[in-house]
């Protein structure tokens, strides 16, 4: 039945056209057609592969920070729009207000007979196995969340970050720049991927209290949500007042209220997963880019080119330009950039392997 379904779908795809413009529902859902052209040119040119773009449909669930959390569901949709822009494939995407929601969407999804279906967060693995077990033949990826290389399902790839590396040279960053020697971490929730920013961060400012010869301390608190941006501020606040003059965040939406509270305590905040400064021009010193649109993009591409995704872990970090710093901020002194990319370049060379959990931390020598 679902091969039948495939079959009218691909000759009513072929005999429309695709010009409909982004669309998005009350129920959290949308879909975007090409930006620019018809349709009939961009679905018969095919990708470097042989499947034609028309034919290909990839599609992602958020988790429940939503799809404008100005975070890595945000960067993953805008990886899709960018695949759809470069080779006029279908995308859209479902947005979970809870994690019950998850597998509802995935089902919807999978209804649809998309190619490639994306969960983004470490918190929709368990959906993810789920809907890739009951539909083996269709192609899943989620971002954020390997699998035991023994157990991984054949059809779901997985892709991970090295977030600790720009974490460390953002740490590094606040170490070199602040005044009171106090600065502070807000997590979202407690979990191996957000260790790694912790303990990347810390190691870091570590390494600059090294260079400088004093000593800096970091304060820590989780919000255990990535969607209340009113605790992350009062949480931000909180370490504001206490003399915190610079906060990295690694929550997701709640890092919108970091950065909202240093902005009214005119200190800064560090962005994370985007380059966050426009939230709060004067307010954010830099960011640990975590491209996750740019992973996104990458292995879509590989699918739609026929290429068996499912089954493996995509590793991206420093060394793949997948995460790293802004290039231009005005809140960060020239030297003190030029001095982190010179770390940058330690780290790729594997002189510097920054800590991702607390044991690696503990064994780590600034």
């Amino acid at each position: 039945m679902k091969k039948m379904k495939k079959f009218l779908a691909v000759v009513l795809t072929l005999g429309l056209l695709a010009s409909a413009a982004a669309c998005s529902s009350p129920s959290g859902e949308s879909s975007a057609a090409p930006s620019s052209g018809g349709a009939s040119q961009a679905s018969s040119a095919p990708s470097s592969g042989g499947q034609k773009t028309a034919d290909f449909k990839a599609a992602m669930v958020t988790d429940t920070g939503g799809v404008n959390d100005q975070s890595f569901n945000q960067s993953s949709w805008e990886g899709l729009q960018s695949l759809q822009k470069e080779t006029g494939a279908k995308v859209r995407y479902l947005e979970s207000k809870q994690a019950s929601d998850y597998a509802t969407n995935l089902d919807k999804l999978a209804d649809d007979e998309n190619n490639l279906i994306w969960g983004i967060g470490y918190a929709m693995a368990g959906a993810i196995g789920n809907a890739a077990k009951q539909n083996p033949d269709l192609q899943y990826a989620i971002v954020d969340n390997g699998y035991d290389p023994k157990t991984m399902p054949s059809n779901v790839a997985g892709v991970m970050f090295r977030a600790q590396e720009p974490s460390f040279l953002v740490g590094y960053i606040a170490g070199r720049v602040t005044k009171t020697n106090k600065v502070g971490f807000v997590g979202g929730q407690t979990s191996a991927i957000i260790d790694q920013f912790q303990y990347g961060y810390q190691a870091g400012v570590d390494w600059a209290a090294k260079e400088l010869n004093k000593k800096i301390s970091v304060s820590v608190q989780y919000a255990e949500s990535f969607s209340d941006s009113a605790k992350g501020k009062a949480i931000a606040s909180k370490m504001f007042s206490d003399g915190c003059d610079i906060v990295f965040h690694a929550a997701g939406g709640v890092g919108v209220g970091v950065i909202q509270a240093a902005k009214e305590a005119n200190k800064y905040a560090i962005g994370v997963d985007r380059d966050q400064a426009y939230l709060a021009p004067k307010n954010v010193l830099t960011s640990a880019m975590k491209l996750a649109g740019r992973a996104v993009e990458m292995v879509s591409k590989d699918a739609m080119d026929g290429k068996k995704v499912g089954g493996k872990t995509y590793e991206f970090g420093l060394k793949e330009k997948a995460v790293g710093l802004p290039e231009n901020n005005p809140n960060l002194p020239k030297e003190v950039y030029d001095d982190a990319i010179k770390l940058q370049q330690k780290i790729i060379d594997n002189e510097i392997v920054p800590p991702y959990n607390k044991d690696t931390y503990g064994k780590f020598k600034a």
